[in-house]
């Protein structure tokens, strides 16, 4: 089946379904926005793919859900080749080269929402700058730092890859992964903790937090990573404190739930603020008896 130079995405999908015999099914799972600036969410079905696009319109989003199943697929606008049914999963994606594009890839493949980038902190003179970025999966948060934002995009995606493959690598079948981890499968109690024999919450237990000097976000993210839960920061903004300063708070998916606080002149030192009051909850939880 050969792609014209007027057929879509949807057009081309549809000629793919026809010949496996299996009709694309398009369904609407979130209409939002306000009525000048709507986003519709779309997710296609074809066979074992599934994939989910967005987009100002209904049309819209149905394009790019098509899209990303095509490259799925491993087609393109010019060539469709034939995929014999039961090999139309994609390849590992070569995340070496590509981090960003490869995640992508494996959110869009089980169902879940595209990731988030954000830029936390800033530092450094202007000629040797330094940025932190986040990126968001679900309730998975990574950081990743470089000289450029492009280079802290890709240093997140790439710990947001390695989280997500060591995390659940045998629940990449069809069907499964995300209920799991929402059901709180990979959760963290405090009996768990205070037992645990991992490198982390060893070294939090035996080292004074003020010795650290900085890395606080960087440890509770390593130990988040190694006791299997999930932390999330939530920005509250400088107009939520009458000194204009940063205020956050970072959640932790432990059993029971902790929350704690932080605030800074910056957005990044109210994240180090929070997580270093969250590790001194965490060494205080890890050592009871």
């Amino acid at each position: 089946v050969s792609g014209g130079p007027g057929k879509t995405p949807i057009s081309l999908l549809q000629e793919y379904g026809t010949r496996i015999g299996k009709t694309p099914v398009y369904d609407l799972l979130k209409a939002e926005g306000q009525a000048h600036q709507p986003n519709f969410t779309f997710r296609v079905s074809v066979g074992d793919v599934s994939c989910i696009g967005q987009g100002p319109s209904k049309k819209a989003a149905k394009h790019k859900a098509a899209e990303a199943a095509l490259n799925i697929l491993k087609f393109s606008s010019c060539s469709l080749v034939h995929v014999e049914n039961g090999s139309s999963l994609p390849s590992q994606p070569n995340s070496d080269n590509n981090p960003v594009g490869a995640l992508q890839e494996l959110v869009v493949l089980k169902g879940w929402r595209l990731p988030e980038y954000t830029v936390t902190h800033e530092s450094g003179p202007a000629h040797r700058k330094e940025f932190t970025m986040t990126c968001r999966v679900e309730s998975f948060i990574e950081t990743g730092s470089g000289t450029s934002k492009k280079l802290a995009k890709r240093n997140a995606a790439a710990q947001m890859l390695t989280r997500i493959r060591d995390l659940v690598p045998e629940r990449w079948s069809h069907g499964s992964g995300l209920t799991d981890l929402q059901n709180g499968s990979f959760g963290c109690t405090w009996d768990s903790l205070r037992n645990s024999a991992g490198e982390k919450i060893g070294y939090l237990k035996k080292v004074p937090l003020d010795a650290l000097g900085e890395g606080y976000c960087k440890l509770l993210q390593e130990l988040a990573h190694e006791q299997r839960f999930h932390i999330t920061y939530f920005d509250l903004g400088p107009d939520m404190s009458r000194s204009g300063r940063c205020q956050c708070l970072v959640e932790l998916s432990t059993q029971p739930v902790a929350v704690c606080h932080g605030s800074g002149n910056l957005l990044g030192d109210a994240h180090a603020k929070a997580a270093y009051s969250a590790l001194q909850y965490l060494k205080l939880m890890a050592g009871r008896k």
